[in-house]
């Protein structure tokens, strides 16, 4: 969870007498497209969703959805409106340590503070000591793509609402953006040429791509990939859920014209281990 100490790590393992790859998640917004379409038909439904996904666990998620790009209207200030209502009603949760609390609390105070962003909505403040107040803001397109301080991670139940001209705004906003772990549309029937127009962009930021759904739900399965782009992770050919992880524990090696006798079982002529593999480029299933 911090780009500073990934980065760390990277130059330690590097700087080893026998290198070692390191697989650390370091910075992620995940972005969140409401395209207008979408936004229109069901703006109170989806800040609904947004907000339960913003404050679950006080969002301390690598996925939690910590920017939102929309097209400026009555529509995105609809959701605005709804959002700050389920911000103001979220309760105040403990944060993990007090060290993640304070950088919460800085990059709040941050936003808060930088004369180009607006609050819109503050949860109640707790009654304990490092308790996550919920927080929600916004901010011009142009701001954004000039303010690198408006463009960093604030870990835990805070987002940053990007209120673009128009939808080639939302695309010159989506280039911009650095790696991530995940970036999310929200879209109907109506904004699929707005989607397919940011999905080539979308794919080469985002380690995964979703529709209609929370980055914060993430399951375990063949499909799955938790990863992403720098500096969302150290590297960005593998994942850390899902059966594709095991990648990272694997080191290829070629057997070439080896007799039977020294060959592995996995490899042995009539298939031993009754294994799923390719032999002569042709898929043998295991039975």
């Amino acid at each position: 969870g911090s780009r500073r100490g990934g980065t760390a790590l990277m130059r330690t393992a590097q700087s080893r007498p026998q290198p070692i790859p390191v697989y650390a998640e370091m910075s992620s917004i995940n972005p969140v497209f409401l395209l207008p379409e979408a936004l229109k038909a069901r703006g109170p439904e989806i800040a609904e969703g947004f907000v339960a996904s913003l404050t679950m666990g006080a969002g301390q998620f690598c996925t939690n959805p910590g920017l939102l790009l929309g097209v400026k209207g009555e529509a995105l200030d609809a959701f605005l409106a709804a959002a700050g209502e389920a911000v103001k009603a979220s309760a105040a949760q403990t944060m993990l340590t007090p060290g993640i609390h304070g950088a919460y609390e800085d990059g709040t105070g941050a936003l808060a503070g930088h004369p180009q962003v607006r609050e819109i909505a503050r949860g109640p403040a707790g009654d304990g000591p490092y308790q996550c107040q919920a927080a929600l803001f916004a901010a011009a397109a142009t701001d954004f793509l000039l303010e690198e301080a408006l463009q960093a991670e604030v870990f835990g139940a805070s987002a940053l609402v990007v209120e673009c001209a128009d939808l080639a705004d939302m695309q010159r906003v989506a280039a911009h953006l650095e790696g991530q772990l995940t970036a999310t549309l929200q879209l109907d029937d109506g904004d699929l040429e707005a989607a397919k127009a940011l999905l080539p962009v979308l794919e080469r930021k985002a380690g995964r791509v979703l529709a209609n759904g929370w980055p914060t739900g993430v399951e375990v399965c063949h499909a799955m990939v938790h990863g992403g782009p720098f500096p969302a992770t150290s590297d960005s050919r593998t994942t850390s859920v899902g059966s594709a992880a095991i990648q990272r524990f694997l080191r290829p090696v070629c057997y070439q014209n080896l007799p039977a006798g020294l060959l592995p079982q996995a490899l042995e002529d009539g298939n031993p281990l009754d294994v799923s593999r390719l032999v002569d480029g042709k898929r043998e299933l295991s039975r």
